[in-house]
């Protein structure tokens, strides 16, 4: 094959360059698999909601993508009519019952065990107990709860994240559902990252700066892929019932890589920011403590 002149070869490289950034690459158009009226109802929901300060109300406002997702998962309430929110921040709480229609809405946050705050917004309010989720028992009775949320907080844990998944069955109800949101560190934006090789990989890596008499929050310990994710959920005791990502416009520049990635034979499949997990409790599923991949 004849070589080509330097001036050529650069033109065909600008060429190629452009085509991966003008063809679409069609994975990351695919349809989400969201009720449309659920997420419309609940985006202008989470608008409504009255904050306790300005940078509550930015969060919240940044987040709404997220969180009226995460509520368009959420199932109607079935025997128990009880749901419980963990990692609660009193953003998607007061909806799970005027939106969703739970008639007993609890919280759990990060403290020490025993303690519980009693928390209100505007009409609606509800006890937030305190507790390690990934070290001691929660505080509720075997089977209480139809549904429990781990809504960006499986990434924060530092010891032994089993437990947590582990707990949040025994809570449950037979056939109850767990809802795991959390980053995926095997995204088009991670893999991305780690070709450039100057940023960490995963989605959210930085450390919260020391103030004098403040005990900062613990942040991303360790993000999981969207496969992992769900072996995990299985190791518990959970079916399975939708494993999936989704994309964040933040990220989009990245996007083009995927063809990159499909060319070259890898996967392009689960390659969103986001990974959303929907699994049942199986009381007839076996258990694995400490599955491989995650434990030494």
């Amino acid at each position: 094959m004849s070589r080509l002149p330097v001036h050529l070869k650069v033109v065909r490289d600008l060429l190629r360059r452009l085509n991966y950034h003008l063809t679409p690459v069609g994975t990351e158009s695919a349809a989400e698999p969201f009720d449309a009226a659920k997420l419309k109802a609940a985006a202008e929901a989470l608008r409504q909601l009255q904050m306790p300060d300005e940078g509550g109300r930015q969060y919240l406002l940044k987040h709404i993508p997220r969180l009226s997702r995460t509520l368009a998962l959420v199932p109607p309430p079935a025997e128990t009519g009880r749901v419980l929110e963990l990692g609660c921040y009193m953003q998607i709480t007061p909806l799970l019952q005027s939106l969703c229609g739970y008639r007993e809405v609890h919280g759990a946050y990060y403290g020490p065990a025993g303690k519980t705050d009693h928390k209100v917004i505007g009409d609606f309010s509800c006890d937030i107990a305190h507790f390690d989720a990934e070290r001691d028992p929660f505080p509720y009775p075997d089977g209480y709860f139809d549904t429990v949320i781990a809504g960006e907080i499986i990434e924060h844990m530092a010891y032994d994240p089993m437990h947590l998944l582990l707990e949040s069955r025994r809570v449950l109800r037979e056939g109850g559902t767990l809802i795991v949101t959390t980053p995926n560190v095997g995204s088009i934006t991670s893999a991305a990252k780690t070709l450039d090789g100057r940023d960490n990989p995963q989605i959210f890596f930085l450390y919260e700066r020391p103030r004098a008499g403040h005990a900062p929050e613990i942040g991303h310990v360790r993000e999981y892929t969207t496969h992992e994710i769900g072996e995990i959920s299985k190791s518990a005791g959970f079916e399975v019932r939708q494993l999936f990502t989704t994309f964040i416009e933040e990220f989009s520049s990245h996007l083009p890589l995927l063809r990159f990635l499909d060319e070259n034979g890898y996967s392009t499949e689960n390659r969103g920011e986001q990974t959303w997990c929907v699994a049942v409790k199986r009381s007839t599923l076996p258990t694995d403590r400490f599955p491989w991949f995650i434990y030494s």
